[in-house]
Order: structure tokens, then sequence, then C-alpha cells
């Protein structure tokens, strides 16, 4: 529950404390919007499980899988969106900010399904004749930082953040932009991890069985495998890439060994890190957001495959 917990969290952060400050109705109410945000993330995964025919998420069925709810799940998904904006307007209706959380929600809800179109596209983009190989062309590091972007960026990192400061009465557009630009990376790197925990991390660690390849995803791992492939290599994959049996994923991922994914991974994470700290003290240096308010975020995700 990162993403819910990060609300009052960060408005803690930016609201320290004291009797003329926060108060516990206001943490209260912190909390309240952060159940917002895990309701919206609820909306979105069931929906995604659907739509990638997941297995198992979090360690258990997914919910369409469950014998006596079915394609059933669909509607729920769409009951758990109108839980959001019962709660906002339940319980914020009367406060100044009440229209800036609406538009946050409203706003980064449309972001989101303008990324999953991106990466549903993207997964059916092959050309499907059979004995004929499919078509990576389109997989390149533009159209994945886009998905990356719009489908989980803002709504797992931004939009948190940027409701707390909305509820904490900030102004400065320019924190605003700078946080954006923070947040985003920060959600590239968590997108990143996690399309390389599909591949390479243990389904008794993560909660869900990988299944970016017989997807036929356009994720970080065949995106950076393309760049660095030779052309047989290519065909290989261009061969083997998007099919559910054994043996093709098999040879996906002896491919991918084969092209030291894992090294080329740990050196994206590194260089990573220290451009985001940098980025981080920038933003915050004289400002009214203390760097906690991103590093607290950076620390969850980064220690992901530690």
């Amino acid at each position: 529950m990162n993403r819910g917990l990060s609300v009052p969290a960060t408005f803690q952060l930016l609201v320290p404390h004291s009797p003329t400050n926060t108060t516990s109705q206001q943490l209260h109410l912190a909390s309240v919007l952060g159940w917002t945000v895990e309701l919206l993330q609820a909306f979105f995964l069931v929906a995604d499980d659907i739509m990638d025919e997941s297995v198992t998420r979090r360690g258990q069925p997914c919910w369409y899988k469950k014998q006596e709810i079915g394609l059933g799940a669909f509607n729920d998904s769409i009951i758990l969106e109108t839980c959001v904006y019962s709660i906002i307007r339940n319980h914020f209706r009367s406060e100044p900010y009440y229209l800036d959380l609406l538009e946050n929600m409203l706003e980064v809800t449309k972001f989101t399904t303008y990324g999953q179109s991106l990466d549903t596209l993207s997964a059916h983009n092959f050309t499907q004749v059979k004995g004929q190989p499919n078509s990576l062309d389109s997989f390149d590091m533009s159209r994945y930082t886009a998905i990356v972007k719009y489908k989980t960026s803002y709504y797992s990192f931004f939009l948190p953040v940027v409701m707390a400061m909305n509820m904490a009465g900030i102004k400065d557009p320019e924190l605003f932009e700078g946080a954006k630009t923070i947040l985003l990376e920060i959600g590239h790197y968590f997108q990143v991890t996690d399309d390389f925990l599909d591949c390479f991390g243990d389904p008794a660690v993560t909660g869900k069985v990988g299944t970016d390849i017989q997807d036929g995803k356009c994720s970080w791992i065949v995106v950076k495998a393309l760049e660095k492939a030779s052309d047989e290599q290519k065909n290989i994959l261009a061969l083997h890439y998007g099919s559910h049996k054994e043996e093709d994923v098999k040879v996906v991922k002896d491919l991918y060994d084969q092209l030291g994914l894992v090294e080329i991974y740990k050196t994206y994470e590194s260089g990573f890190y220290t451009d985001v700290m940098e980025h981080i003290e920038k933003v915050c240096a004289g400002k009214a957001v203390p760097k906690e308010v991103f590093t607290t975020f950076l620390n969850k995700v980064y220690k992901r495959t530690k």
C-alpha cells in the first residue's frame, strides 16, 4: 500500500506536526485521501489483469480468475472507480482544495488509460501469421518511456504527492513542475525494475508470475535486448517473443542471459540513483518542500532488488 500511505506521509512532511499546524483531523483526512489512491490502483489492476490474462496478483489468483466472479470482475473494477469519487465528495467537498483533488484524479486516470492503450497496442502489434516472425520494429525506448510515463508513473508516484501538496496549501507552480519531473523519473525506474523482476525475479517474493514475454509486452528488458542484439539474435527474438509455449519463453530468457541484461540493468540502476539525487537537491534547494518527500519514495523503490 505504498501509494496510499504516501499521501499522509507526504502531508506530514509538508506540514510538520505542531499545535498550530497539523491536527488529528487533518491527518485522518490525509489517510482517507490515501485510500482513494489505493482504490484507484485496485480499479486499474482488476481491469489490467483481465486484459493481460494474468494468473496471479499479490500471491493470489487474479479477481477475474475466481470461478464465481469471471468477467464480472470488469464491472467490479468500475465500481471501485466510483468509490474514489464518492469518498472525495463525502470527505472533501467543503475543503478549498476539493476541485484540485478532483482534477488530480481525473487527469491521472486519463493519462493512465492512455498508457494502458499504448501498452496493449504494442503487445498486439505483431504480424500474426503462422510460422512468420513477429514484428518488433515498434519496440524502442521512446515508446517504452511513453508507456511507463502514462501507465505507471503518474498514478503511482506523482498522484500521491501532488494530492498531499494540494492538501497542504502549496501553490508554487515551479514546485509542482519540479516534483513532477522527479516523481516521473522515479516512476520510470520503478517500472524498469518491475520489468526486470518479471523476468528475473522470484514469484515467491514478487507475488506474481511474470508474463511479459508471453504477452509480447514492450518491456525495458526486450527493448534493451533489441538495442544490443545482432541481426541473427533479433530474428530469434522475433520468432519466439510473444509465445505462451514454454520452449519459446526459454529461448528468449536464454538470449537475455547471453546479452548480459542483468549487468546492463545494474549499470542503469546505479546511474539512475546518482542522477535523481542531484535533481532532488536542485528542486528542494531553498524551497518549502523537504527532500524527504522524494527520498522516502526513492528509497522504498530502490531497495526492491537489494
